[in-house]
């Protein structure tokens, strides 16, 4: 099933960076020689892409961090090139059959500028909303025996912390936790990717210990964690990193409600929410973490409080976020089913290339009332 993945992955990207290579240099044409050093600069950067997938966690860091920002930004680049170039395409071949363009070569150099501006400006954008997370507020009630009280809990997923985002985010990341005095802290998956030996390399662990909250952090795992060389090496980083990992396992807090971590549901053996539930007091407000937000039934079923979940980056960047919305009953939000509370966060990191076209990285601050 992997083999299939990555051979369809690079059959894509072939497709991809061909069509753009091809069409760019087409477009070029009038300026001489410039289409020489676009063909030339297209596959240096698609070697960058194939090292960043292939060999990058053999390269040294600082290497292997470059090629995963060069490689990630070059296919967010070729993505939105190739829609470009073929909606030029389309206005090229409606020309041939209904005559409206009278100068096809200045055409196809200025409509190649215009592209490559367009581009850029797009990219600029979904960097910056990457680089900056929006704080999401959310009050939310628990429908059980009212105790009045409240705690504040920041909810956050999809850290992806690695390669990509290194030691520089995490340590953003611990700080923009810390502003929000939270007394509970919930990571609801994806806190590692690819490799935890990069994370070691950084010391990212001594950053994660500095996440300041009276009554802990507690984490799930996501698919993210099973990708990588081990799901020991993950839990032990957990460990190291004084965050508590949930792996299908409920923990009360003051004795006052009670959080379930479920394993993510890449591991079909994972424990049912219903036998996690068992032993719970019901007259207590339970919430539970699970990565990818499927099956939300069973979890109206189950009368959980509130569902945190992440998983689906609200698409991460455009079109995406369109075939995003189609796959969940909840691909993004909040929703409201019974008593039941749902929040699927977009994540405050992000997988890859650092962009977020039509969606934005963000934190999740919740005045949990019970």
């Amino acid at each position: 099933m992997r083999f299939l993945f990555f051979v369809s992955v690079i059959s894509v990207l072939f497709l991809l960076v061909g069509y753009t290579t091809w069409r760019g240099v087409q477009f070029l044409a009038v300026f001489g020689n410039y289409q020489y050093i676009f063909a030339a600069l297209a596959g240096i950067l698609f070697l960058t892409l194939l090292l960043n997938f292939l060999v990058g966690e053999l390269l040294p860091l600082s290497l292997a961090q470059l090629l995963s920002f060069l490689g990630y930004s070059y296919f967010i680049f070729i993505v939105y090139l190739f829609f470009a170039f073929l909606l030029v395409d389309i206005v090229l071949l409606v020309n041939k059959m209904i005559y409206f363009i009278p100068h096809v070569s200045l055409f196809k150099a200025v409509a190649f500028g215009v592209v490559i501006a367009g581009v850029f400006i797009a990219m600029g954008i979904g960097n910056y909303h990457f680089n900056h997370p929006k704080i999401v507020q959310l009050k939310i009630e628990a429908n059980k025996p009212k105790q009045q009280k409240s705690i504040k809990i920041v909810a956050v997923s999809d850290l992806h912390l690695g390669f990509s985002n290194g030691k520089k985010y995490a340590q953003k990341y611990v700080e923009l936790i810390n502003e929000q005095e939270p007394d509970l802290v919930l990571i609801a998956g994806d806190m590692v990717d690819r490799t935890v030996k990069s994370l070691l390399q950084q010391s990212i662990q001594e950053d994660l210990k500095m996440i300041q909250s009276k009554d802990g952090v507690y984490a799930v795992l996501g698919n993210h964690e099973y990708f990588g060389e081990g799901i020991e090496q993950v839990q032990q980083f957990f460990e190291i990193s004084s965050i508590h990992l949930l792996k299908d396992e409920n923990i009360p807090i003051q004795e006052d409600f009670y959080i379930i971590g479920r394993d993510d549901r890449i591991n079909h053996n994972r424990a049912s929410l219903a036998d996690l539930m068992e032993p719970l007091d019901r007259t207590k407000p339970v919430i539970l973490l699970d990565h990818q937000p499927y099956n939300l039934e069973e979890t109206i079923n189950c009368q959980i409080d509130l569902q945190l979940s992440g998983h689906t980056h609200n698409g991460q960047f455009f079109p995406i976020n369109w075939f995003v919305k189609k796959m969940y009953e909840n691909s993004y939000g909040y929703l409201k089913k019974n008593n039941t509370h749902i929040y699927v966060t977009s994540g405050l990191g992000i997988w890859g290339p650092q962009y977020r076209i039509g969606t934005q990285s963000e934190l999740v601050v919740i005045e949990f009332g019970y």
